[in-house]
């Protein structure tokens, strides 16, 4: 049987907050296989985009073990998280994080300079018309509706070929036709880049469309790999 691309071991997170230690994770153990679209799932509260933001490196765990494609994320030091990511993941979050003085083209296609991607703007311009938006690219975040800027960050998650795809609740911020909208891209580009999606949602609609259910309640998994 083939090592899960994604693997947690009893991993904990304990923050600072004013009202003393807060603890958000309390002991989550998991599996993802390659290629599976998993989601997330569980009232607000419930420790669901801490546990993507510690799948991604974006948060450190304070125990346990977080491995991705066998390299253990807790070795790494800010910089090799930051490097593992641009290389193996892409993300996307409800608030777009579109830089508001860069074109569509150039929130997509800096991130691939960076990395040093060859034709990085030819690359970018065929991952917007593959969203849609062939005919914004030259257009500012300000000048875009809610669905178009996820479009340019889904195109943006996606253009590096990314492995893993880390997606929180990504219609949230949507009406319910964009948001549908966004959803049918969404597993679009997971199927043509083969990715393996893991998914923060609300939506009952975009949660049945994944492979599997992990509910978390209080910072643990309540209803573990129950199949939507």
């Amino acid at each position: 049987m083939s090592e899960p691309i994604i693997a947690t071991q009893d991993i904990k997170l304990s923050l600072d907050g004013n009202a003393g230690r807060v603890d958000i994770l309390r002991g989550i153990s998991l599996e993802v296989k390659r290629g599976e679209t998993l989601g997330l799932v569980g009232p607000s509260g419930s420790g669901k985009s801490s546990l993507l933001m510690v799948l991604g490196g974006l948060e450190r765990a304070s125990a346990g073990r977080v491995s991705v494609l066998g390299h253990d994320l807790s070795a790494m030091n800010e910089d090799r998280l930051a490097r593992f990511r641009r290389d193996h993941m892409g993300i996307v979050f409800q608030s777009f994080h579109l830089i508001p003085t860069m074109t569509a083209l150039e929130n997509v296609a800096i991130p691939l300079e960076l990395a040093g991607v060859a034709e990085a703007f030819d690359h970018a311009r065929a991952e917007l018309e593959a969203v849609g938006l062939g005919d914004r690219c030259d257009h500012y975040p300000a000048q875009m509706s809610g669905g178009e800027q996820q479009r340019v960050a889904l195109a943006r998650a996606s253009a590096p070929r990314p492995e893993i795809l880390l997606a929180d609740e990504p219609t949230g911020n949507l009406d319910g036709s964009t948001g549908e909208a966004i959803m049918d891209l969404l597993m679009q580009l997971r199927d043509r880049h083969g990715a393996t999606l893991v998914m923060v949602t609300h939506s009952p609609e975009l949660a049945a469309r994944c492979d599997r259910v992990v509910r978390l309640r209080d910072g643990k998994i309540d209803l573990a790999e129950v199949s939507a």
